[in-house]
């Protein structure tokens, strides 16, 4: 079974992808960013764009039945990774008792106002 989840974002519906996947007992989060979609703005600070990143994948996973505690692999991708360590605090405080395995990339993202884009896979069938 297979079932597509949405955040409301403009941007999957002019690019063609979901938020999220939930394929079986897997859910795949898409690359999500710090926007909120309430309002389509985005901060200039890294730390609280991972919040929000952070606040955008939990609703994804809830909606998927699934929570952080459920997330095996996590990507960081940053263009400036001499920002990470700022955005540590609050990456410790969504995975640091879950300790999925975890890649940071420095690559460029789709616009300059994006510091930072996260994409979480998570396995439902461990509970």
């Amino acid at each position: 079974m297979r079932r597509l989840i949405s955040s409301g974002s403009t941007f999957e519906s002019q690019i063609g992808y979901s938020r999220a996947v939930v394929s079986g007992d897997w859910v795949f989060v898409s690359g999500t960013t710090g926007y909120d979609y309430s309002t389509m703005t985005i901060s200039d600070d890294v730390e609280e764009q991972t919040r929000q990143t952070l606040r955008n994948i939990g609703a994804a996973l809830a909606e998927a039945g699934a929570s952080f505690a459920d997330v095996v692999r996590v990507h960081y991708l940053m263009p400036d990774l001499g920002d990470f360590e700022k955005t540590w605090p609050a990456l410790q405080e969504v995975f640091g008792e879950v300790r999925p395995a975890a890649t940071a990339f420095q690559a460029g993202l789709s616009s300059a106002e994006m510091k930072i884009e996260i994409e979480v896979t998570a396995h439902l069938g461990q509970r």
